[in-house]
Formats: C-alpha cells, structure tokens, sequence
C-alpha cells in the first residue's frame, strides 16, 4: 500500500501516536507503528481512511487479514475490535499492565492479537513506573 506522507502523518494524529489495538505508545516501539487496514482488502476492504488505523507491528502481524476469531470465553465467531466504529475504552481495560476485554470484540481481540504476551505485559509495566498513563 502506498500512501502519501500527508495521510499516514493524519492517521498517526488521529491515533494521537499509539496503536490503535494494544495503545503501545510509538516512542516505546522498537519499530515504527504501520498503518494497518482494519478490513483487508481481500474481504473487500478499501484504501480509505476511515478503513485505516496506526498500530504496532505485532498487532499487525498477528492480526493479519483477520476480521473475526473466536470469543474464548464463548467459543463463537465473533468480530474483531474496530478502531473507527468502536470505542477502545468500551470494549477493553488496562489492569495492572494486561489488557482485559470487556466486551465479545474485545475478549476476541485479546486473545487473537497476543495482546498480554508476557513481553507486552512487562512493557506496560516499565512504562507505567515511568509515568506512562494509558
């Protein structure tokens, strides 16, 4: 995907520098956050901005051209977190550095994206002593 300087520097606002999945901060990245497309365009999704989030490399990768999964603690099919029609706080809570879905789409999320990786936990514990409030 080739996008223009001005529209991922839009998409990184927009997100106000975090992933739009985990909140990893960028400055607290190794990597570059990417711009992810939240329905991949092999399930017909397009180019447009709001089909378009700013998220950290493994969210990505372990996304993939994901647009479901199943809920763990239901065993359905269940639709994946989705950052413009969403709201993160309503489906997801941050308690002592992991991550907890609050919602089916968030449970789903969690799980799918790895988001409490004992490597993520530990680093939302170091940015938290560091005054880091997600």
């Amino acid at each position: 995907m080739t996008l223009s300087a001005e529209l991922r520097e839009t998409i990184r606002r927009r997100a106000e520098s975090v992933c739009e999945y985990c909140r990893l901060p960028a400055y607290a990245s190794v990597l570059p956050l990417q711009i992810d497309h939240i329905i991949g365009r092999q399930h017909h999704g397009t180019d447009d901005i709001d089909n378009l989030c700013f998220c950290c490399i493994r969210c990505n990768l372990k996304k993939g051209p994901n647009i479901a999964s199943i809920d763990p603690n239901t065993g359905l099919v269940t639709a994946l977190y989705h950052p413009r029609q969403h709201v993160w706080g309503q489906h997801f809570r941050i308690l002592e550095a992991r991550i907890l879905g609050l919602t089916a789409e968030g449970r789903t999320s969690v799980d799918l994206l790895d988001m409490n990786g004992e490597d993520r936990v530990q680093l939302r514990h170091a940015l938290i002593r560091r005054g880091w409030d997600p």
